[in-house]
């Protein structure tokens, strides 16, 4: 299974392949050793077989929360929107559980989702820039914001590292109207059900 580059993709920034975004860093709250910035974000999703099936078009809020030990733990959330390209369905190359093989172009939906790990080995800075790819690629936003010695569990591997993506759409066309993908075990990527028209 390609599950490694799923993952990889996932994580280079929701699979992106095109990305706009406008940073708008937000306070830390009172006493709290919390950040937040947001971008708005147009992307090329990929599926489980690799290849793109939807442009997805959403809000993405990175968190950074520094620990004592001189880690930090970034989250990042989208919610959004996205349209099927056609072609292979997301859901396709699942190993098992029902799903379909195909999606109709044009397909209009809904997701929402989270990606959360470890950074280590980096030094925060909340004022660095961040160009337009930067809010969209996971990689570039840690360097961007801890340097390029930093390493992000995410990008490692599974381990300490949780996601989950969730996508549907009342299109009354589609077989199935729900996708999921997470790694939410620490150890696996998962695939649930599909967004497929057959």
């Amino acid at each position: 299974m390609k599950r490694t580059l799923v993952l990889a993709t996932l994580v280079l920034g929701l699979l992106a392949l095109a990305a706009t975004g406008l940073a708008a860093p937000g306070g830390a709250g009172k006493g709290k050793k919390v950040k937040r910035f947001t971008f708005a974000i147009t992307a090329v999703d990929n599926g489980s077989c690799g290849g793109p099936w939807a442009t997805d078009t959403s809000r993405r809020t990175w968190k950074v929360r520094r620990h004592s030990d001189g880690t930090f733990t970034l989250t990042r959330k989208d919610r959004g929107t996205f349209v099927t390209l056609g072609g292979d369905s997301p859901g396709k190359c699942a190993p098992k559980g029902k799903h379909g093989s195909t999606v109709a172009a044009g397909v209009h939906g809904k997701f929402r989702g989270y990606l959360t790990g470890t950074v280590s080995g980096g030094t925060f800075d909340p004022t660095a820039a961040c160009n337009a790819t930067c809010g969209a690629s996971t990689t570039a936003f840690v360097a961007a914001f801890f340097g390029a010695t930093a390493k992000l569990t995410c990008l490692e591997g599974f381990a300490g590292c949780k996601f989950n993506f969730e996508y549907s759409s009342p299109d009354p066309t589609l077989r199935y109207r729900h996708w999921q993908d997470k790694g939410t075990n620490g150890v696996s990527e998962q695939f649930v059900g599909d967004i497929a028209t057959s």
